[in-house]
């Protein structure tokens, strides 16, 4: 059944803002899922409007706050919501305070009569050190089941898609999904919605097993280039979003030929005015 053209909003964090798929001529530099996602509804059934109020780093707290009076504002058909993930990778948080605030979001969403599609999160594996948080996440992953069946939300088990077993569906901070794992989800929320594509996994061999000393040159590389610049932002009470906007602000009309790398490069976009 095709789903009529409407007005899709996504909300959330860095895993909804697209970061690790790069695209340099996007807004904020990456594509990500969502936006695999509405070209691909705009092909399938043209007229559909996109929004991405999705900012990297984001707290729950601070979605709530930022992104869900503007998408309600907007009257979306189609919402999809991804928080509390930055939350559960936090020392302090109360995860009971977080799924009521995850719920009081969800409330409001679901007054719009929209279809509205919850995640799940994955368990990233990185490193033995984060393991201590897997216990929060499935609390947090309970959570968000029960309120999805309780609110009349489309769940998207995330963290049951084994696919993402493989170290090639990450980028390589090893927390944000690679090209391939946003391909992936995108095609899996397509299936989910019903709409036709022809994203499909690379039919991958094996990955290559490495030897001791390229193991410990990589985790050494890892740490330097990801970890160390991360103590240090948390240090100094910064995050990567806090200067930067929403990539679609306001609904824009998605092509149906050519998608929103079509609309970029057709000139510039007025992202407070929808022109």
């Amino acid at each position: 059944m095709t789903l009529p053209a409407g007005r899709y909003v996504a909300l959330g964090d860095s895993f909804t803002e697209g970061v690790g798929d790069p695209n340099k001529h996007l807004p904020n530099g990456v594509r990500g899922w969502a936006d695999r996602v509405a070209d691909k509804l705009a092909k399938d059934q043209p007229g559909w409007e996109y929004a991405n109020l999705a900012i990297r780093s984001k707290r729950l707290r601070q979605i709530a706050a930022e992104q869900l009076e503007p998408a309600l504002a907007m009257n979306p058909t189609l919402i999809t919501l991804y928080a509390g993930g930055n939350d559960v990778l936090d020392a302090r948080t109360n995860i009971t305070e977080v799924l009521r605030q995850y719920e009081e979001m969800v409330v409001a969403l679901s007054t719009t009569g929209a279809k509205l599609l919850l995640f799940t999160g994955y368990d990233v594996d990185v490193t033995p050190a984060l393991r201590v948080f897997r216990r929060r996440n499935h609390v947090y992953n309970d959570g968000v089941r029960r309120i999805a069946e309780q609110y009349d939300a489309v769940l998207v088990d995330y963290w049951r898609f084994e696919a993402y077993r493989d170290p090639r569906m990450w980028a390589p901070d090893r927390l944000h999904m690679s090209k391939a794992g946003h391909k992936y989800l995108a095609s899996q929320v397509l299936d989910i919605l019903g709409v036709g594509h022809s994203m499909n996994l690379l039919d991958w061999q094996p990955p290559q097993s490495q030897t001791l000393l390229q193991w410990e040159r990589a985790q050494r590389r890892w740490m330097n280039d990801w970890i160390v610049p991360l103590v240090h932002r948390k240090i100094r009470g910064v995050t990567l979003g806090d200067n930067l906007q929403p990539r679609w602000p306001v609904p824009v009309r998605v092509p149906p030929r050519g998608g929103l790398r079509r609309l970029v490069k057709s000139g510039p976009i007025d992202l407070t005015t929808n022109k």
